[in-house]
């Protein structure tokens, strides 16, 4: 087939540059990313056609496991990821051609970027247990290597240790899922484990190691320490990729498994997905809204999209296991279209700050200021996934998030009590994290770019190249066509939604106009984001108008207002840490026991003000401080075996063989 064979040049054309890359310099290391951005460009369309085809591609390898071999497959699930997964690799190759060669050590970058490009490919189109966990590691160890490209630096080498240790546990985790689904039998290929579903009993334990594996790579909490630390740490543009899509790629691990291979659903199958999802969303904020590194606040605000992606899956396992068919394309298609719209938005919002970053050298919010006037197109695009990020119409983030709260709307229809009970916390939860992320982003945009600079880098600052302007460009338009025509978009998924539900959204033009989205009927769920766009714009301009009209046109001149502090210093703007203050007020002192101490000397004493706050991280101490003090301390303790005597040893291993034979002789 020519759709094979575009895919598979594509993907041997990343593996041959990330050879040659690795053995040569110069001019290899520089066809890196256009070789990177054709074979993504190569494999987005195969997905394409492959998705709005309702077509199939499979093929089979001599290789791999005896007497399995390699089995590949594109169906419309890995077709859409696909589309996911190529874009945001499209975006980064191009901003990854404007890199500085030795300021941003990109010959330590660029031969593990196409292998990390094809490891994440070739885990959506493995049909068997072996190909999926064998890219699936190739995936995560290729990106660890990308984390501790700046090896130099001990933040860098401690948050690719910590990802190591998680893609291990994680990686167990689907070993033992995978296992399960097999069966007795050993059937590795996912045709054999579709047509054998597992017990009840097994089945539960198969989505617990999936919500594991799958969940740490996407950072589900309490799986998700590595992110914050992981994403400040890799180059910005492979920040984008891990963000914006390698998390999709384990979403897709686990669409794969609960829709796909597991078979049909049973109703509490939804609820650890919505609990833990809900959670994952409010506290990832939460996260984001106190903290001062522009980075990590990003990856805060990942953590939080992937727990509205898992809360938009868990309700529509609930729908399908209760044959509420209508109900569960919707809540797919609201997590399908978040899926796409939060690659868009977060890769642009990681492109940026690597823009701030390479214009500036500083991440902390606190040490920026003013880049709307040195950075002007860069502060757009931006605004744009800023916007986007928050949820606000008429941009692709509200798209999906309408769908979502359709679908949590519908949700008290459901006839268990856990569910119908359950759905209006998780809509008020759902609600508070979209407010706590347009107060995230209002704090990030204002603190970075507007005000007056508060250090001598962002005095200076200055734009960055074309080409990085242009992949920022790209996907800020993506964002607004997206939200305008999300209606064309949710049409797009059909063929996907009527493979694993046997049915699809309204199609554009059933509404009032041609790009009405519609959830259930027109007379209860619809919208319409060109008429809003056009409503948002005359309004707009309306009062632009009129004030400029009303106001006096002689130029008046005045102190400016100074909030009580007379001096022009830029230290006395607000700063990020002071914008949080509410609600770290508010939420922090249950959520991260926050305390403030201010330390007021006496009138005369010339010694400067101090204020401090202590920030608890409960989730760090009970999943990963508690235990690795207990392993270190296990192996303090058992360190003593190393520095026994031969008498010693020869007792112990009597006393182990006496063990064994008791054993054997109580089993027998």
């Amino acid at each position: 087939m020519p759709e094979l064979q575009v895919l598979g040049v594509a993907l041997g054309a990343l593996a041959a540059v990330a050879l040659v890359a690795t053995s040569a310099r110069g001019l290899a290391l520089a066809l890196v990313y256009p070789v990177s951005a054709l074979a993504a460009l190569a494999i987005g369309v195969v997905d394409l056609r492959v998705l709005l085809g309702d077509g199939l591609l499979t093929a089979t390898l001599p290789i791999g496991l005896p007497s399995v071999g390699l089995h590949l497959r594109l169906d419309t699930l890995s077709a859409f990821f696909g589309i996911v997964v190529n874009g945001g690799i499209l975006a980064a190759s191009i901003y990854g051609m404007g890199l500085d060669r030795v300021r941003e050590m990109t010959p330590r970058v660029e031969p593990l970027f196409p292998l990390f490009c094809a490891a994440m490919n070739l885990v959506l189109i493995a049909d068997d247990a072996y190909a999926f966990l064998f890219c699936w590691e190739l995936m995560s160890l290729t990106s660890w290597a990308l984390v501790v490209a700046r090896h130099t630096d001990p933040e860098s080498r401690r948050a690719a240790h910590l990802y190591l240790v998680m893609a291990a546990i994680g990686t167990a985790a689907l070993l033992f899922a995978f296992g399960g689904l097999a069966g007795p039998a050993g059937g590795y290929a996912f045709d054999t484990m579709r047509g054998h579903p597992p017990a009840p009993l097994v089945a539960a334990l198969i989505l617990t190691a999936a919500l594991v594996g799958c969940g740490s790579k996407g950072g589900l909490i309490p799986l998700h320490a590595w992110l914050p630390l992981a994403h400040p740490a890799a180059p910005s543009h492979v920040s984008a990729l891990m963000s914006g899509v390698m998390t999709k790629v384990a979403i897709y691990g686990f669409v794969r498994i609960a829709f796909d291979l597991l078979g049909p659903p049973t109703w509490w199958w939804a609820l650890p997905p919505i609990v833990l999802g809900a959670i994952t969303a409010v506290l990832g904020l939460l996260y984001a809204v106190i903290d001062r590194d522009l980075k990590r606040v990003l990856a805060y605000s990942t953590i939080e999209n992937v727990g509205v992606i898992f809360v938009a899956l868990g309700l529509a396992l609930a729908f399908r296991a209760n044959g509420r068919d209508d109900s569960a394309v919707v809540a797919m298609a609201a997590a399908l279209l978040h899926v796409l719209n939060h690659s868009w938005f977060k890769s642009l919002l990681f492109l940026g700050a690597g823009a701030v970053l390479h214009a500036t050298g500083r991440r902390d919010l606190d040490g920026l200021g003013g880049l709307i006037h040195r950075m002007p197109r860069t502060a757009i695009f931006f605004l744009v996934g800023a916007l986007a990020i928050s949820a606000l119409p008429p941009l692709n983030g509200f798209v999906s998030e309408w769908l979502l709260f359709q679908a949590v709307l519908a949700a008290p229809e459901l006839p268990q009590a856990a569910l119908h009970f359950a759905s209006p916390a998780i809509g008020a939860m759902l609600a508070l994290a979209a407010a706590l992320a347009a107060a995230c982003f209002v704090r990030v945009y204002g603190t970075a770019f507007l005000g007056r600079p508060r250090s001598p880098e962002a005095a200076t600052a200055h734009d960055v190249p074309l080409v990085q302007q242009i992949a920022m460009g790209g996907l800020a338009l993506l964002c607004i066509l997206g939200g305008l025509l999300g209606s064309v978009l949710a049409g797009a998924l059909a063929p996907l939604l009527q493979t694993m539900f046997g049915g699809a959204m309204a199609p554009p033009g059933f509404g009032p106009t041609y790009f009405s989205l519609i959830a259930f009927d027109p007379d209860r769920s619809i919208y319409d984001a060109p008429i809003i766009a056009l409503f948002v714009t005359i309004a707009s301009l309306t009062t632009l108008v009129v004030v400029h009209r009303l106001s006096e046109r002689r130029t008046r001149r005045g102190p400016a207002w100074d909030c009580g502090f007379p001096d022009p210093s830029p230290t006395t703007q607000y700063t990020a840490s002071s914008f949080a203050q509410p609600l770290r007020r508010v939420y922090g002192a249950v959520t991260f026991s926050a305390r403030e101490t201010v330390d007021m000397p006496p009138p005369g004493d010339q010694r400067p003000a101090r204020f401090s706050v202590v920030l608890i991280d409960h989730l760090w101490r009970a999943f990963y401080a508690a235990p690795g003090r207990a392993v270190i301390g296990l192996s303090s303790w058992l360190n003593i075996l190393q520095f026994l005597t031969i008498r010693r040893y020869l007792v112990l291993m009597f006393a182990a063989l006496v063990i064994l034979l008791s054993i054997a002789a109580v089993t027998t």
